[in-house]
């Protein structure tokens, strides 16, 4: 299984971008997929999830009314549309698949894609 993230760039605060993640390599199905953010110097954190049918999600605190993720099951797509941008959200962005729940950790997810770099300029 290959995760590709792509969509990642420069924006300035307030703008908006669009991740997408497409996976491929088999016939597969994920209970959950997510998006995760690693900052230099920093921990990767959680910032969304959506289980397999798109019916349920969830969000960081720090994103929520902010960022809207989404799925495509025909095409096996995740994105990540992100409005309302700040400088604090600048980050390598990474896909996620594997989560057994919508709040599962990092270590959790056993695929990752390669990540993108998502920079906000103040």
């Amino acid at each position: 299984v290959q995760l590709q993230a792509s969509g990642g760039g420069l924006v300035q605060a307030g703008g908006s971008l669009r991740l997408s993640c497409a996976a491929s390599g088999g016939i597969f199905r994920f209970n959950y997929m997510g998006w995760f953010r690693q900052a230099p110097g920093k921990e990767r954190q959680f910032v969304a999830a959506i289980n397999w049918s798109g019916s349920s999600t969830y969000y960081a605190d720090s994103v929520k009314g902010r960022f809207i993720v989404s799925r495509d099951t025909a095409k096996n797509t995740m994105s990540l549309q992100m409005n309302s941008l700040k400088p604090e959200d600048t980050a390598v962005y990474y896909c996620a698949a594997g989560g057994s729940t919508g709040r599962a950790t990092a270590d959790e997810y056993g695929y990752w894609g390669q990540g993108t770099q998502v920079t906000v300029s103040s």
